[in-house]
């Protein structure tokens, strides 16, 4: 009886699984995330820029990066790239974004805040603040405004400065572009606002600026480029008329030359394909051509370790052990044979996805997930069924198995 449970817990936890996947999915035409390529957006190229103060170098760069990264992941984009082309160049390419001007806008400003007193001396600048955020606010009429909080030193330097400005203005600047100009009332310590807003919208951009911090360097913008949808609809429809194309081919390969064992491979790979893509819309992953190909790729892997199985099974018939002992012997002896397959496919992967870069990393990312999910139907869901057919005999024998003792 323990065996029969143990396959009963098996089959509820495929089943739960099964369901995880497809709640992910649904809906299937909002689930997954569509890369650059598949669903436009806009790619921009920025060039750092010398001042007085400040020469552009290599740490230069790679701060303004780190600044633009923390600022298109604060937009919410599916896997925007940002990457460095040339000593000063730095293209960033941003999926699904339909005002480029406003991304620009959000990405290139160097967003440097600073609080000045009536002598035009800088008092306090950005770094001070630990968190920002636009909202309504006012004594009176509510209006847009940013409400930011400071860091410990911020706060005791802000108490400082408001305690010996009392009656006098405190000037606030963002680039050089006053915002607000309040008197001071009283000393102000751990929180306050910023007005001096149009919209709810601009004080939302602004306060994510002022979130990732300002750029080391000014940049400027050279090359503003929207990509276009259309050629993302040709790809996706083509990569589905190749990936239903080949699925049949296999499938009808896989009935033909094992039979039953085949079919159950087919259902298998069913299983599999609504695990991959749920894993993908669970981990809120982006979709690029290149991971469609290496979803491809994972079906041929998943294919190719149920032949391994079905060829030991085979193996095992002929040597004359009964049909359930040489199912049995077959899974557990081609086990080790598809782990170390398919370790050492992860292995390239990993590597591929660690070096490389956006839609290189998108191609490992969704291969490494195939291969894992491919595994796991293989050697549990394809035993699992084979398993429940043998148990309740049905079509039961050795030519519907594809097996012969010669």
């Amino acid at each position: 009886m323990d065996w029969k449970k143990k396959r009963m817990t098996k089959l509820f936890s495929v089943l739960i699984l099964l369901g995880v996947a497809v709640f992910f999915l649904y809906p299937l035409d909002e689930s997954i995330n569509l890369g650059l390529d598949l669903q436009g957006g806009t790619q921009v190229v920025l060039e750092a820029r010398d001042t007085d103060a400040v020469q552009v170098d290599d740490d230069a760069v790679r701060r303004a990066m780190s600044v633009i990264q923390t600022r298109v992941d604060e937009m919410g984009l599916a896997e925007p790239i940002v990457q460095r082309q040339g000593e000063r160049r730095i293209m960033v390419s941003l999926p699904g974004v339909e005002d480029p001007n406003q991304a620009v806008q959000t990405i290139g400003q160097t967003a440097q805040l600073q609080f000045k007193d009536e002598d035009g001396n800088i008092v306090m600048t950005g770094e001070a603040l630990s968190d920002a955020r636009g909202a309504y606010g006012g004594d009176v009429v509510q209006r847009p405004v940013i409400q930011f909080e400071l860091t410990r030193e911020g706060s005791r330097q802000f108490g400082q400065i408001t305690r010996e400005n009392i009656g006098r203005r405190i000037s606030i600047y963002l680039d050089d572009e006053l915002l607000t100009s309040p008197t001071v009332q009283s000393e102000i310590r751990g929180e306050g606002q910023i007005t001096g807003f149009e919209s709810l919208e601009e004080a939302q951009r602004v306060a994510l600026l002022l979130r990732a911090g300002a750029l080391p360097v000014p940049v400027e913008m050279i090359e503003n480029r929207t990509v276009g949808p259309t050629l993302g609809a040709i790809a996706i429809d083509r990569s589905l008329k190749a990936g239903l194309i080949g699925l049949s081919l296999v499938i009808v390969f896989m009935i033909f030359m094992y039979k039953l064992p085949g079919l159950v491979a087919a259902i298998s790979l069913a299983f599999y394909s609504v695990l991959v893509l749920g894993i993908l819309a669970g981990l809120n992953a982006t979709l690029t051509l290149p991971g469609i190909g290496g979803l491809i790729l994972s079906i041929g892997m998943a294919v190719d370790a149920n032949v391994i199985i079905f060829e030991r099974i085979k193996y095992e018939y002929r040597a004359g052990k009964t049909l359930k002992a040489a199912v049995d012997a077959g899974f557990k002896r081609a086990f080790t044979t598809i782990l170390d397959a398919n370790i050492t496919t992860l292995i390239t992967a990993s590597i591929l996805a660690y070096f490389g870069t956006g839609m290189i990393r998108g191609f490992a990312i969704t291969l490494s997930i195939g291969i894992i999910a491919s595994m796991f139907t293989a050697i549990i869901v394809t035993r699992m069924i084979i398993n429940f057919v043998l148990d309740k005999n049905i079509m039961a024998g050795d030519k519907i198995f594809g097996l012969s003792r010669g």
